[in-house]
Order: structure tokens, then sequence, then C-alpha cells
């Protein structure tokens, strides 16, 4: 089962008070980019895997989506999103993405944000994913870069000039790796870039677009603490296609 640490009490609460927990897709810094690899949602059948608070689930609703599902393993995180949402077109349900199942050819879209690195059985998820998607259909998802994962005490170092490095223990060596973020104890499943991309080409996808994003200027010029954020890349943005 996917470990379930956003319903521990103390990972929920610094995880709600986040800028993006509060203000939802206009705080996450890479969102403009993931909706540009996003066909328009109006008129699709959408499933969100992973979709904490439902910010995306109701973005896509505005935007005219048929119907939307949005699939999560915390209790809490489905709990504030019913409360936070009123449209009919979208329903939430617990679910263990490790363990998933959908209906075949059910959807039009399907959507994940930083939700992938916490899955151990990540090959078994897409294989159910590319079956729910119609011909053509389209996934597209976000997930903490690989440099992020690999390091097993993540935290900037100081380089013999005197500038900042970000450790990467390990690269290759692929699996679990726990870490201490608003919790002792976070486990993320640490893989490669190739082989997000290679376990997408044997579930058959197409991948159409892959992007390992940074801040640019006008983002860094309007919020200077993402400002590091372009000495890595922090998130992994991938668009494919069934």
């Amino acid at each position: 089962m996917t470990q379930n640490i956003y319903d521990d009490e103390g990972f929920f609460a610094g995880y709600s008070g986040l800028p993006r927990s509060i203000h939802g897709l206009d705080m996450m810094p890479e969102w403009p980019a993931l909706r540009a690899m996003l066909p328009e949602p109006g008129g699709a059948r959408v499933v969100d895997l992973g979709c904490g608070f439902g910010w995306f689930c109701r973005w896509a609703a505005v935007q005219g989506a048929a119907s939307v599902l949005g699939l999560d393993v915390s209790a809490k995180m489905l709990a504030r999103a019913r409360a936070e949402t009123a449209d009919p077109a979208i329903t939430y349900q617990h679910a263990d993405l490790d363990r998933l199942a959908l209906p075949e050819a059910s959807f039009d879209l399907a959507y994940s944000a930083l939700t992938l690195h916490y899955l151990e059985n990540l090959a078994g998820m897409l294989a159910v994913v590319h079956r729910a998607l119609v011909p053509g259909g389209a996934f597209v998802f976000s997930a903490e870069h690989p440099i992020y994962t690999a390091p097993v005490s993540p935290g900037w170092a100081t380089r013999a000039d005197g500038g900042k490095t970000w450790p990467v223990d390990h690269y290759l060596s692929e699996g679990p790796r726990s870490t201490d973020w608003l919790a002792k104890g976070v486990v993320k499943q640490h893989r490669a870039v190739a082989t997000y991309l290679n376990l997408l080409i044997e579930a058959s996808f197409t991948i159409v677009r892959v992007v390992e994003w940074a801040p640019g200027p006008e983002q860094i010029a309007a919020h200077s603490e993402w400002a590091d954020e372009v000495e890595r890349p922090p998130f992994l943005l991938v668009a494919a296609r069934r």
C-alpha cells in the first residue's frame, strides 16, 4: 500500500500551510508549464490521480470537463476537497494508486501532480491508466525530479568556491529513499528520469513532451524565494498519449 503520510497529523498540518495548499494552482510555480502541456478539458472525462485538496479537479470542471474523478489515499485530503467542492460534475474517491483499478476506456484525460514518486508499483499503475484512457487520450503528470529524490539527506552543500551545490547520492541506485520533510520518515521512490520514460513506453504510451522545470526570470522577479530552483530542476513534467 502507498505510504499515507498525508494523514499524519504533523505532516498534514505542515502541508496545509504551504502556499500551494492555501492558494492552489496560482501558487504552483510549475502550473503554467503543466497547463501548456494539457489538452483543453472541455467536454472531457477526467481523472486526477492523487487529487489532494481538489484544486485541479475544480479547475477542470470550471473549464467545462464533462466529469472529474479525484482519487487520493489520504482521508484528510479528501475531506477538505469535498468540503471545498460544490460542483456536481466532480466526484472524490479513496484509492490506493499502487492498487489502482479503473474501467477500460472511460477517460479522455488523466492527470497527476507530485504523486508518482510515492508509488512502489508505478508500472502497474501506468498499465491501468493506459487501459482506462480512450485511444488518443492524454496523460499529463508532474513528479519530484530525481535530482531531489536521489539525495539521502537533501540539503544544500557548499562548494570549494563558496557556491551552493545539491548533493546527489547514488543516482542510478533506484528504490525507496527516506527523508525528513514536514515529518520524519517520508518515503519516496527514487527513479532515474530514463526509468520514468521507459515505463511509459513499456505501458504503450507515446511520449509527447518532457520538461525538467525551473522558474523563469519573470517568476523569480515575482517570487525571489524561487531563485535557488534554477540550480537544479525540482520537477519533472511529462505529457503522453495513449
